[in-house]
């Protein structure tokens, strides 16, 4: 009988208490209250995770937008060093043409002996010049025709000794400013 009693104690004291199921059941307005306040605070948790989402994206987007800017000044801005006097050089060819020119003239009688002979000085001045700020002219007689270095003004046949596509004569001298063409070399090409 001991047993029996003590088995009744302990189901008892394990059996829920009918007041307790009743509360249970019953809807407490606590507790809707708290569940709507998880849910609000749910929603704007959200709401600020997908506001924050965008601004780290604008936020990469406008630093990789500026990295590239960065680097795109720095590449024109070399460019603009690197090819600095190419506009004065350009200005200046007309000026070695018209030396060269004046240098192929023959001439007989001292005075003008002299006066080619300071015009060869002059044009020689000018050529180191241009060389020691990186302009040279373009390799072109006996040379394979290359369209962007050169301008075919006339083709001729080919004659006996010469290899087709060669320039047999050059018109005007072509120039570079460091690997840029400043003018292309004016040539008649043999095929």
């Amino acid at each position: 009988m001991a047993e029996e009693e003590i088995k009744n104690a302990a189901a008892e004291q394990t059996a829920p208490d009918e007041t307790e199921v009743k509360n249970d059941s019953v809807d407490d307005p606590k507790k809707e209250e708290v569940v709507d306040e998880v849910t609000v605070l749910t929603d704007q948790l959200a709401e600020l995770q997908k506001k924050y989402d965008e601004l780290e994206d604008r936020y990469y987007r406008s630093e990789a937008e500026m990295a590239n800017m960065t680097k795109r000044f720095k590449k024109e801005q070399e460019q603009l060093l690197r090819y600095e006097g190419q506009d004065l050089a350009r200005d200046i060819l007309p000026v070695v043409d018209n030396l060269t020119r004046a240098l192929q003239t023959e001439v007989e009688d001292a005075g003008s002996k002299q006066l080619k002979q300071g015009i060869e000085i002059v044009a020689r001045d000018l050529d180191k010049a241009l060389q020691s700020n990186d302009v040279t002219k373009i390799a072109s007689l006996g040379e394979e025709f290359d369209p962007t270095k050169h301008q075919a003004v006339k083709s001729v046949p080919v004659e006996e000794g010469q290899t087709p596509e060669t320039i047999v004569q050059v018109l005007q001298e072509g120039y570079m400013l460091k690997d840029r063409v400043l003018r292309p070399a004016m040539v008649v090409v043999a095929q």
